[in-house]
């Protein structure tokens, strides 16, 4: 018996062919491209630069917050470097002659009626004012009077000298003087100083507590009394008399800079230097942008701790300078003046003496103008700036000041109110 085999084909002839290598790659690139162009379209759109305008209302809207146009004032505030500190040391006027024999410490605050320093072991007192010690105050001698009894008359006869007496046969002027038998053997008065410098000197007695005069360009015998008691209460010795070198004036307290000189040397010009007491802020201005330095001005100084402190333009340097420095290729410096600035609530810098802060000054301002944020502008195509309503429209804007952020805006589109979008 044969067996009979039959050879059946495994695959059947109804499969499919496999597609050609690549096919779903071109697919994806197309997808790819094809959503390229639309979102192009979207941008040429919104920037004016094609489509009808069937083609708006069409379009899907754009996302991003809505904000108002709102009327308001818009303020430009601009920040300079500036350093805290008490200026600049001022040498103290030393009129005394002699060796330094003491100096107080560097940063010490000294008030009226208290040492300074030393010269020849002798104390050189502060005092309050504005008039500098330019001469001795004291009593001076009375200068004998040349009056008519003194002169022969055109006679030749000598007249009569009022005492029942005969006159000089010599004819030389009797003797005479302070404290002399003089003028017919009477002693003279001494001659009362006079100037604003007594009335200024006699203000800081009195303040001191010391009495037995009164304050006024007049030094009287009550003066000289008083300036005896001061003497004695600084171990001087009691002439009455002040030595142009015995006292220094200042508008106030002074606080004590860098000594010029050492114990031992001869006083000079920069023996010590001397600073006022309040804080203050320096700031070293541009000269061509140096406008908003005013005297007077109110200023925000920030402190190192972030704190803000209200501050007060006091002076304003006459003469601009250029930093020196730069190396060789570096850019010219650009010229500056020195800018002081008051701090009139001490209290509010705390401890801190010195150290950078920052000054904050307002700059322009305009009251009563249209203004968005700064991220809602958009740029036209045809030039200049524009603005999307929520509507997806753009409206041609022009731009103003800009501050904190915003800007201000104008035009004949543009209303207090209406929505515009800001673009993500």
């Amino acid at each position: 018996m044969t067996d009979t085999v039959t050879h059946i084909d495994d695959e059947p002839a109804t499969r499919p062919a496999p597609p050609p290598r690549g096919r779903r790659g071109r697919r994806t690139a197309l997808i790819a491209a094809a959503v390229v162009v639309v979102a192009a379209v979207a941008v040429v759109g919104a920037l004016g630069l094609g489509g009808g305008p069937e083609e708006g209302p069409s379009a899907p809207p754009r996302s991003g917050s809505v904000v108002p146009v709102t009327r308001t004032t818009l303020t430009e505030r601009t920040m300079v470097d500036g350093q805290l500190g008490y200026g600049t040391e001022i040498p103290l006027p030393v009129k005394a002659q002699g060796t330094v024999t003491w100096l107080p410490e560097t940063g010490a605050t000294v008030d009226r009626g208290h040492e300074l320093l030393r010269v020849d072991d002798r104390p050189v007192i502060l005092m309050y004012g504005s008039l500098p010690m330019y001469r001795a105050l004291g009593l001076t001698p009375q200068e004998p009077e040349q009056g008519p009894e003194q002169e022969p008359d055109a006679g030749g006869e000598q007249p009569d000298t009022g005492n029942g007496k005969s006159p000089n046969p010599s004819g030389a002027p009797a003797p005479g003087g302070a404290g002399t038998g003089g003028n017919g053997g009477r002693a003279q008065t001494p001659r009362e100083m006079r100037g604003m410098d007594v009335m200024q000197f006699e203000s800081n007695l009195a303040a001191l507590g010391y009495t037995g005069f009164t304050v006024d360009e007049k030094f009287t015998g009550g003066t000289a009394d008083a300036v005896k008691r001061w003497q004695k209460s600084l171990g001087l010795a009691q002439t009455g008399t002040v030595g142009v070198g015995d006292v220094i004036y200042s508008a106030g307290r002074v606080r004590i800079g860098q000594p010029g000189a050492r114990l031992g040397s001869a006083v000079g010009e920069n023996t010590l230097t001397y600073t006022g007491t309040a804080r203050k802020v320096t700031v070293n201005a541009s000269a061509a942008d140096a406008s908003w330095a005013v005297r007077g001005a109110k200023v925000t100084v920030k402190l190192p701790n972030g704190n803000p402190v209200p501050g007060v333009v006091a002076s304003i340097g006459k003469q601009a300078t250029t930093a020196e420095g730069g190396g060789q290729g570096s850019s010219e410096q650009p010229a500056t003046v020195p800018v002081t600035i008051t701090l009139k609530d001490q209290n509010a810098v705390g401890q801190l003496e010195s150290g950078p802060v920052t000054v904050e000054y307002v700059g322009r301002e305009v009251t009563d103008v249209l203004a968005v944020p700064v991220s809602a502008l958009v740029a036209l195509a045809e030039g200049g700036h524009g603005l999307e309503t929520e509507k997806g429209e753009f409206v041609a804007v022009k731009t103003g000041l800009f501050a904190d952020g915003n800007v201000e805006v104008s035009g004949p589109a543009v209303r207090a109110g209406m929505k515009v979008r800001i673009p993500e």
